[in-house]
């Protein structure tokens, strides 16, 4: 991957490079002002960004409002926000913005390494990676639609680990169930959500998204 990191906090930014860089990633820029953000990936066209929300010039939400920008401009860059803390409002705007690459990690899943690149990985290549506890809030925020409620207890439990970018064999391993079993429940989500195939769209990030977003 090439990412650029953009996080106020000279070393959390240097601990993040280097960790990338050790797994063979190439970090193009390391940036800790959102318009430093915006230039850099102009520049270097990175797959994916690492962006602190709270950033100067203001420290409010600088950072969602750049990565939304680059979301806007630059649709194919994924854009992984990271936080210190759960911040439904900002995860609700950049999901609106779009159905694929995006994710919101809290800034201590960087302790367990495999879990954030990982995370990373899952953002640049179009998926979505939502911190548990950011799914837990958000699910939980406004009213469910008709199609939501028709859901069953375990096709959300299903949905909810989707949400959070795990794959089916992942989901199989925390609900302690086969993988077959975990590949029908996301079927029958597909279908009870009205996601037919399609060659455009990945119908695993819509279905989060529609899951996720406000009403």
């Amino acid at each position: 991957m090439r990412v650029v990191i953009a996080e106020d906090a000279a070393v959390l930014r240097e601990l993040l490079a280097q960790m990338l860089t050790l797994r063979g990633h190439e970090v193009a820029a390391c940036v800790g002002d959102a318009d430093a953000l915006r230039a850099a990936v102009t520049e270097h066209r990175p797959d994916v960004a690492v962006v602190d929300i709270r950033m100067p010039p203001t420290s409010t939400d600088d950072g969602l409002r750049a990565a939304i920008d680059i979301r806007r401009e630059r649709p194919g860059t994924g854009v992984l926000l990271f936080s210190q803390y759960v911040e439904t409002k900002y995860a609700t705007r950049l999901l609106a913005e779009g159905s694929a690459g995006v994710g919101y990690l809290l800034k201590e899943r960087v302790a367990n390494v495999a879990e954030f690149t990982d995370a990373l990985q899952r953002v640049a290549d179009g998926g979505t990676a939502l911190d548990p506890e950011v799914v837990t809030q958000l699910a939980g925020a406004g009213r469910r639609t008709e199609e939501l409620t028709s859901l069953t207890g375990r096709e959300r439990d299903v949905l909810t680990l989707m949400a959070e970018g795990r794959s089916n064999g992942a989901i199989a391993q925390s609900l302690h169930v086969s993988a077959g079993t975990v590949e029908k429940h996301v079927a029958a989500i597909f279908g009870k959500l009205g996601l037919p195939p399609s060659e455009d769209h990945n119908r695993r990030v819509l279905a989060v998204i529609r899951y996720l977003h406000r009403d």
